[in-house]
């Protein structure tokens, strides 16, 4: 033992040692099956700022548009059937009469002027709370409220809310009365962190509603994996834009409410659905513009 020691400490078998640690070396530097994954997405993500470099200017503007665009329909539907509005809330929700002119009124001068203000920039935060309060009202007024695809569609149009209000952050310092005083970098972060996860409900309600194929079970099965990667922030943008993809192409060949008579039973439930996913993509485009947030795998791997 001593002998082996001593030819040991005289280095007298360096050149196997040597080819040991250059192996060794070698086999570090190969990358793993991650970093090749990532590597990949990484250069698709370069490609596809590179493509969408003439509209990023606009982005901010048409996502909120989008996000707004359920409201002003809404509200516009509401003007144009107004007595068949009444009629329905007066004798299937049995609200009293005068009761529900008032609700009406309210509600269309609610979604126009907050709309108004989030595409105009303006008090974005009191607009937002505002149109949540609309969400919310109609959901009890109308009965919605145990409609499970109505209560995820509606979530999701809700995360594209929060997405405005995050993004509002980002152009002023401003602490909302009546909101938890947090400072403005946590603001953003735990807004952008639930609008991304609330953006997603709406796919769940996809998985749930219609009928079963082969070609529906590759959409949500991709949609569920950039549903994922949304909610947790790996590959956020580019998840985003996948999602804005699937949802915009299922909008055009589904609710392709313009196809359908005037008198047709579900051609406003298919111009309400159609309406609401733009909302919802107006959302996604904001989150491709902002990015996912400090709470992401995306902005965890910048730091280590």
């Amino acid at each position: 033992m001593a002998q082996i020691r001593g030819t040991a400490s005289y280095n007298l078998n360096g050149p196997s040692n040597n080819s040991f640690q250059n192996s060794r070396s070698e086999a570090t530097n190969d990358p793993s099956p991650l970093d090749a994954i990532r590597a990949q997405t990484s250069k698709i993500e370069d490609w596809l700022d590179t493509i969408s470099d003439p509209v990023k200017p606009y982005l901010p503007a048409i996502g909120r548009f989008l996000i707004v665009v359920t409201f002003l329909e809404d509200a516009l539907r509401i003007l144009t059937q107004w007595n068949d509005q009444l009629v329905y809330l007066r004798d299937y929700r049995k609200i009293p009469y005068g009761i529900t002119h008032l609700f009406l009124l309210l509600n269309v001068l609610a979604m126009i002027s907050c709309s108004t203000l989030i595409i105009a920039r303006k008090q974005s935060e009191y607009a937002v709370i505002g149109l949540i309060t609309v969400v919310v009202t109609q959901a009890l007024g109308y009965g919605l409220i145990f409609d499970l695809n109505f209560f995820l569609r509606n979530l999701s149009v809700m995360g594209g809310l929060l997405m405005v209000l995050s993004d509002s952050w980002v152009r002023k310092k401003f602490a909302p009365a009546g909101l938890p005083t947090l400072d403005e970098k946590d603001r953003k972060m735990y807004f952008q962190l639930a609008g991304r996860v609330l953006l997603i409900f709406l796919f769940v309600g996809f998985v749930f509603a219609g009928e079963w194929n082969f070609g529906r079970v590759v959409v949500i099965l991709i949609g569920a994996v950039a549903c994922v990667m949304v909610a947790v922030g790996f590959k956020a943008k580019w998840s985003a834009i996948i999602l804005v993809m699937i949802l915009s192409v299922f909008n055009v060949f589904v609710n392709n409410f313009w196809t359908l008579h005037e008198h047709h039973p579900h051609k406003d439930f298919a111009k309400y659905d159609f309406f609401q996913i733009l909302s919802i993509v107006g959302g996604l485009l904001l989150l491709v513009n902002m990015g996912p947030g400090q709470v992401s795998f995306d902005e965890k791997k910048k730091v280590y």
